[in-house]
């Protein structure tokens, strides 16, 4: 058994196809199909049905592949430990991101990363929390930029900065017409929501204390958004109201600006944070990736006096 060959079941459980998968490890097919037989020998049982289309992994090959990922992940550690020693900031972090906060931080976290033409390599893809946490824990990931705290007993969490919650209030709502909104006296059924995916919507609803009522009432929720724009725009063309984060109030245009209101005696923020594996050692690199992503942050929004104002997941 080698390290080539349990690359090569992770690439074809991967690509779900043995052309694809060989391709991408930059081997010919006969070459990958071969040294995976001879490890299906090796261990005397079949780790792939090749009759499915697309080829499958068998119930016990789903159990070899997974551990194949842990060995080849603390493989990996072995170089990654050398190179933290050696304060080496250099390769590609692969770096997940959920879905409310990509919009307002990915695109000008590349452009900096184009412009600076650094060593590094940002890899970003976006995800919901419970994905980015998976693929944390299985090391398909390096680290993944999360509302937080998680409280993980397998990652770590880095707090960069903090965003405060914002009213955005459709011009035919009655709450319209005031300077801050009394988040007290809300009508839950005016209030649009994510979908159950996204830990923002978690938050909101914790925000409101008003969670059981959510959960109780038929009427409390009409759609369920999948992103902050769309409930932007929802509210723009219907009554009520939803709750936003900062960085997506600061991005909106002056008329549209014109809709958000305040809390009334409220401060209460999100944390967001770059999170890892207890088991990842790049420091350099993890250092020199959290100093990027603050570089396009407001300095206002990285006090760390605002994490006791905090609200839970």
């Amino acid at each position: 058994m080698t390290i080539q060959q349990l690359e090569y079941i992770v690439a074809v459980d991967k690509y779900r196809h043995f052309a694809k998968a060989a391709e991408a490890s930059n081997v010919t097919q006969p070459t990958l199909s071969i040294m995976i037989q001879k490890l299906e020998e090796e261990l005397d049982t079949k780790i792939f049905d090749r009759s499915a289309q697309p080829v499958q992994p068998t119930a016990l090959g789903k159990r070899v592949i997974e551990q194949a990922r842990v060995t080849l992940r603390h493989f990996g550690l072995v170089r990654e430990t050398v190179e933290s020693e050696q304060n080496v900031a250099k390769g590609s972090f692969q770096m997940g991101v959920i879905p409310t906060i990509a919009p307002y931080i990915v695109p000008e976290l590349l452009y900096r990363q184009i412009d600076n033409a650094n060593d590094i390599a940002l890899v970003i893809k976006e995800n919901p929390t419970s994905i980015l946490i998976n693929e944390l824990l299985s090391g398909a990931i390096d680290g993944a930029l999360m509302a937080s705290p998680l409280h993980h007993s397998q990652l770590v969490e880095y707090p960069l900065y903090y965003e405060k919650f914002y009213a955005y209030v459709s011009p035919h709502d009655k709450a319209y017409k005031k300077r801050t909104i009394d988040l007290d006296k809300v009508d839950i059924n005016n209030l649009w929501l994510l979908e159950n995916v996204h830990c923002f919507r978690g938050q909101i609803e914790r925000l409101c204390q008003k969670k059981q009522a959510i959960s109780a009432s038929n009427q409390a929720v009409k759609y369920e958004a999948g992103s902050i724009d769309t409930l932007i725009h929802i509210v723009d063309c219907n009554n009520g109201m939803t709750v936003i984060p900062e960085m997506s109030a600061m991005s909106l245009s002056e008329e549209k600006q014109e809709n958000l209101r305040a809390f009334k005696n409220l401060t209460a923020v999100r944390e967001v944070s770059l999170v890892v594996s207890k088991e990842y050692v790049r420091k350099t690199m993890l250092n020199t990736v959290m100093k990027m992503i603050r570089s396009v942050v407001p300095k206002s929004m990285q006090d760390e006096k605002l994490k006791r104002f905090v609200v839970e997941l």
